[in-house]
């Protein structure tokens, strides 16, 4: 508007100019012989024309609606131009859900998935701008793709419904397709839920990306994906309570900053600095990459990372941080952890819910504790021993005051005599489990060739016995991780 004013002003100037100009140029040509009748209807014309023209500009930028204003600007349609309060002082949800309305109303191309119409990417802007909100804010519709909220925050109003979400991707009416957006964004956000619900619910959503987005005071879930497919939550920070660690109420901590109920879902570069649980999965096939849990101590009952997946895990956690807490998986089957960081006596619990686990590798991490005896790897077998164990690999992790613990070890022991035991119940994580032994003899004589074999290798002990007597050394290796073959 400010540009288009300033042509205007421009042009008026310049034909007051001219009038100026052509009144004392035909002036002074009248003076030579030209009547004042033709000098006065000339001058009536000028005027005419420059009023004509003034009145028909201004006509124009007067009777511009919002969404003829926000069209002409690539199909960015700005909430401050349907009557929103960029200073939060007045409820705004009225005017944003005009504009949102707008924006998905459009005439699209639909080479989405079908029944999706394809928008064509139109952005609705929040301009930088606070907004208070008393509803949430949805779509209209289902059936609509390639769309763009960003740029400003969103906070819940002192009568926010308390169950509800600032962003609400999920439509009450029923539908044919297996989705219901597709392609939707929203980024460089953030969502002030003032203790009231939830920050953003996607439902039946394909190929959502949440970017760059600051969600805080929920009391339910900060980011909640129920079904759908692929939603990709990046750059993002998340807490119930906007701390940065050592917080005096962190045992007082609630919620779950993301909820994932749906499958092929990633996590990338993500912040959680307060709630009960980091990450809630209930969904198969999802990554996990790049991730600070410091949202509640372990040792307050939170958890970092939550896997409620019992039987059919795939679930990838990778490079991430565990700051004071952990990771819960039950039964797990087909999960991988690896080059993580444990800080702070952090760890992983397999947790048996029907006894089986398979499929696990959790190798090349990093755990660091205060020498308080504490178990990297821990066992819940409170409601049933796990007694259906398949292919498990715990290995090569670095520990600096914590236990150990391992699915394969090994052991030397100096020998005299003609038997002797290794104990590996101190590194192996299942009890009474080896699957494999390779053990070596080797004897101070010389001339010594002793025959060995192996007796016994339950309860996590291995014996050894020779047809002589040995005055020497013996290593050993075990592995419990393996499958039994047929």
């Amino acid at each position: 508007m400010g540009v288009l004013t300033f042509n205007y002003t421009v042009m008026i100037t310049l034909l007051f100019s001219c009038f100026i100009i052509f009144n004392h140029v035909y002036l002074a040509h009248s003076l030579i012989g030209h009547t004042a009748h033709d000098h006065r209807f000339h001058i009536q014309k000028l005027q005419e024309s420059i009023k004509s023209n003034f009145f028909q500009r201004q006509h124009v930028s007067l009777s511009s609606s919002p969404s003829s204003s926000a069209r002409s600007n690539s199909e960015v349609y700005s909430v401050i131009e349907f009557g929103a309060d960029p200073t939060g002082k007045t409820d705004s949800t009225d005017a944003i859900l005009a504009a949102v309305s707008e924006a998905t109303s459009v005439a699209g191309d639909g080479f989405l998935m079908q029944g999706i119409t394809n928008l064509g990417g139109v952005r609705i802007s929040l301009e930088g701008g606070i907004y208070k909100i008393s509803r949430p804010i949805k779509l209209p519709v289902a059936g609509r793709g390639n769309i763009m909220i960003f740029g400003g925050t969103l906070k819940a109003s002192d009568n926010f419904t308390s169950d509800s979400y600032l962003l609400d991707l999920s439509t009450s009416s029923s539908s044919d397709s297996d989705y219901d957006y597709e392609f939707v964004t929203l980024r460089d956000l953030m969502l002030d839920c003032n203790f009231k619900g939830g920050g953003i619910r996607a439902v039946d959503a394909l190929r959502t990306s949440i970017d760059n987005c600051y969600i805080a005071h929920f009391t339910t879930t900060g980011i909640l994906v129920h079904g759908g497919h692929e939603t990709y939550i990046r750059n993002t920070f998340l807490g119930q309570h906007i701390t940065a660690g050592g917080d005096p109420n962190e045992r007082n901590f609630t919620g779950t900053a993301i909820n994932l109920q749906g499958n092929d879902n990633a996590i990338t570069d993500v912040v959680i600095f307060s709630a009960q649980i980091g990450i809630m999965i209930s969904g198969q096939a999802n990554i996990i990459t790049g991730v600070h849990c410091y949202n509640k101590a372990y040792g307050f009952g939170g958890t970092g990372i939550y896997i409620n997946v019992p039987g059919i895990t795939q679930t990838r956690i990778v490079n991430s941080y565990f700051d004071y807490t952990g990771i819960v998986a039950e039964d797990p089957v087909q999960l991988h952890v690896s080059g993580c960081f444990f800080l702070g006596d952090a760890f992983i619990v397999l947790k048996s819910v029907h006894g089986v686990v398979d499929g696990v590798n959790i190798v090349d991490n990093m755990f660091y504790g205060s020498n308080k005896g504490v178990d990297i790897v821990q066992l819940d077998q409170t409601k049933k021993e796990f007694n259906e164990i398949g292919h498990v690999v715990v290995n090569n992790n670095v520990v600096n005051g914590m236990n150990a613990k391992a699915t394969v070890a090994n052991g030397v022991t100096r020998v005299n005599g003609t038997s002797w035991t290794i104990d590996f119940n101190t590194i192996l994580l299942f009890p009474r489990r080896i699957k494999f032994v390779q053990h070596a003899l080797m004897s101070d004589a010389s001339n010594s060739f002793p025959k060995t074999v192996l007796r016994n290798i339950s309860n996590n002990q291995v014996f050894i016995e020779s047809d002589m007597m040995v005055e020497g050394s013996a290593s050993v290796t075990v592995d419990q991780g393996l499958a039994m073959s047929s």
